[in-house]
């Protein structure tokens, strides 16, 4: 392992301060940031997704963001090759690679692998919508208890994304998704990682963090940047972009399912909900040094925890 090239993985939920951490580790060390973000990858989706401005950016190399419009899909697979191939250059460069973000699904597809899935049918995802408009993705629900009972035990009954992916697997190859994951296919990992892992040592106080930054997104202008987007790209509300957090709120805004205060609570709850998760998760990662994003020390206990783990 001691011969393998380093690379960093900066793990958290969000509003845990990941990007100014991660800007701030690339000024101290030789390294080159890349983003670990489903929905960074989005061209024009700026406000409601936090990105790194223009300026720091530029004044340390990103990568894996503003790569696809927000018509595409961005999966954990794509994820992998990509980040293989950068980490790869990066290292080449005489540089380590950062990778940084809350994406915990594309951190476990780096690390451990992908399972034997097949890809996303348009127009099998389309026909699956339609039965959510005409039934109601609890409906959608119980028919995946039936066809992948582990699967949808799981999820809950309104979990459309990934109730849609399960049935979408079922249908396309006949087996439950359940099965195909356990099939997963290691792969050795070229690089010996040194990982950080943001825990806030008061929960309370990361959802003030994350009611602040919602509040600072509205006022940037989310919804604005919603209503362009919607002019400048042919949209509809089951696509992976506008699934993501605080998207998904502000497009029932704007079709005036939810008034403005019921934007800023629903997606406000949204976000809490994502970062439970990324937490979950976090907790369940073995191997991570833990820090608390909290701690005003943050910093230069991270550039000491990597300096250390580079050398020995």
């Amino acid at each position: 392992m001691a011969k393998l090239p380093p690379a960093v993985l900066l793990m958290g939920p969000t509003a845990s301060g990941k990007t100014p951490l991660a800007l701030a580790l690339a000024r101290l060390l030789p390294m080159e940031i890349v983003s670990v973000d489903s929905a960074q990858v989005y061209r024009g989706m700026d406000v409601g997704t936090a990105k790194p401005s223009a300026s720091e950016r530029k004044g340390v190399p990103h990568h894996l963001v503003d790569i696809i419009d927000p018509t595409e899909a961005y999966s954990a697979a794509r994820f992998r090759a990509d980040a293989l191939k950068l980490m790869r250059e990066i290292a080449a460069r005489g540089r380590i690679p950062l990778l940084a973000g809350g994406a915990m699904l594309y951190f476990k597809a780096l690390r451990e692998g992908l399972s034997e899935l097949p890809d996303a049918d348009e127009g099998i995802r389309a026909q699956i919508d339609a039965e959510a408009a005409a039934r109601g993705w609890p409906a959608l629900h119980t028919e995946l208890s039936k066809v992948d009972p582990q699967t949808a035990a799981r999820l809950k009954p309104n979990d459309a994304q990934r109730i849609q992916r399960a049935l979408e697997v079922f249908r396309v190859v006949g087996e439950p998704m359940s099965r195909l994951l356990g099939r997963r296919a290691r792969a050795a990992l070229p690089f010996r990682l040194i990982e950080l892992a943001l825990v806030p040592s008061d929960r309370g106080a990361l959802h003030r963090r994350i009611e602040a930054r919602f509040d600072a997104m509205l006022e940037r202008g989310l919804v604005e940047e919603v209503r362009a987007l919607r002019k400048r790209y042919p949209l509809r509300p089951g696509l992976p972009s506008m699934r993501c957090v605080g998207y998904r709120q502000t497009w029932q805004h704007l079709e005036r399912e939810i008034d403005r205060d019921e934007l800023r609570n629903r997606g406000i709850f949204a976000t809490r909900q994502l970062a439970k998760r990324q937490l979950t998760w976090l907790r369940a990662a073995q191997g991570a040094e833990v820090l608390d994003c909290l701690d005003h020390a943050l910093v230069e206990k991270s550039a000491a925890f990597v300096r250390s783990a580079l050398r020995a």
